[in-house]
């Protein structure tokens, strides 16, 4: 008995903390958003003798309806010195057209088109990438997915973040207004409850960075081997932002979110894409086996319990509150993050973020049942650690 009462006042401390940690969390990220992003800031003065040149490396694979828009944002940025690279893997992939004709469009734009890409390893983006790469001139490049779109200034802004002492200028992932539940479902988490994590990662020293809009150091990434080194990865992002930060480079974000604006999405797109990045986790960072307790019913459950039992508060009435203050919470976190109110009702955000919240648990053990995940055309089995190898149908 003494043991089990040892346990119960255990769990009910750790309880208490977690109400401290996720709250935290919560105001960390509201105030930095409502500080930070989407904020006009004055312009900083570049340190280097001269304006800095960027090389934008784009890995492209198949055509969606939104492609050729998103495309063309890169092709009218306000920049005076870059280049854009193209890169697909496939002669066929019917994304080379759309490219030749933007580059038609285009003639007084630094653009160049890589086709067949280079096997260096398991990660086929960094293979797509890799002739771009080497193809690249200037001292800063920009990785950045085929789904972004940008504004006419979104590269000033980043390279207005490219410091002395920083290494790499990352965006925070969001979605563009688009039709339909499933856009209002991904813009819901990409307004609250994935910026709660990444925000406050980012805040309190974690490096957490996404690979959607990276603006890095090349001669950086060459003393770390270069995009060679990264093809064992699937989470080539990762270990790209980790071995910046371990040659003593800082982090800094952009203002402006890395847009995110496929033309092709659906619920079950988005719930395989949250399971591939769960697994992804769980196998480079352990702690990540922690992470349902940061959702907002599960961490209710456990903090409900906790009051009822240190304070005997009615941990059903404790539950709702706790709820109805997370939802709200997540409320004003999106509407910081989208600048303004949401295109879509309150109505719709309340079926969307119970809906998202409802799927988180079944998400992680879903993400805990099977080690291979499908990216792209292929299929991976991920090793402790982050390397992968590819599983071949027989």
């Amino acid at each position: 008995m003494a043991a089990l009462e040892l346990a119960l006042q255990a769990l009910a401390v750790f309880g208490l903390l977690l109400f401290v940690v996720l709250w935290l969390m919560h105001f960390m990220s509201i105030i930095y958003v409502r500080l930070h992003l989407n904020v006009k800031h004055p312009e900083v003065k570049q340190t280097f003798p001269q304006f800095n040149g960027v090389s934008l490396l784009k890995p492209l694979k198949g055509v969606d309806p939104n492609l050729v828009s998103n495309l063309e944002t890169f092709f009218t940025l306000d920049y005076p010195k870059y280049e854009i690279l193209l890169c697909i893997q496939d002669q066929d992939d019917p994304a080379v057209d759309v490219c030749k004709k933007l580059l038609g469009k285009y003639p007084g734009v630094d653009a160049r088109l890589f086709i067949g890409g280079k096997k260096v390893g398991i990660n086929p983006k960094i293979n797509n990438l890799m002739p771009g790469y080497e193809g690249a001139k200037y001292s800063l490049v920009w990785v950045c997915d085929s789904g972004i779109r940008v504004k006419a200034d979104t590269l000033t802004d980043l390279t207005n973040q490219m410091t002395e002492k920083v290494g790499l200028v990352h965006g925070l992932p969001y979605v563009a207004d688009r039709q339909g539940f499933a856009a209002t479902l991904e813009q819901v988490y990409f307004g609250t409850s994935h910026p709660r994590s990444y925000i406050s990662a980012n805040v309190t020293g974690i490096k957490c960075v996404t690979g959607m809009s990276c603006l890095m150091r090349k001669d950086v990434l060459d003393q770390a081997g270069g995009l060679v080194a990264f093809a064992q990865y699937i989470a080539e992002d990762y270990f790209m932002a980790k071995a910046i930060a371990d040659r003593g480079w800082k982090f800094s974000m952009a203002t402006q979110v890395a847009m995110q604006n496929s033309g092709s999405y659906s619920i079950a797109q988005f719930q395989s894409r949250m399971i591939r990045w769960t697994k992804l986790r769980i196998m480079m960072l352990p702690g990540t086996v922690l992470e349902p307790v940061s959702e907002c019913f599960l961490a209710s459950l456990i903090i409900g319990w906790a009051a009822h039992y240190i304070f005997r508060w009615d941990m059903m009435v404790f539950f709702m509150c706790h709820c109805l203050a997370w939802f709200i919470c997540d409320y004003i976190q999106l509407t910081g993050v989208q600048g303004g109110p949401p295109s879509f009702s309150k109505l719709d955000f309340a079926v969307a973020w119970f809906i998202r919240e409802s799927m988180a648990v079944q998400i992680f053990l879903s993400a805990l049942w099977d080690p291979t995940i499908s990216w792209r055309t292929g299929r991976y089995r991920l090793r402790c650690g982050g390397t992968a190898e590819e599983v071949l149908d027989v």
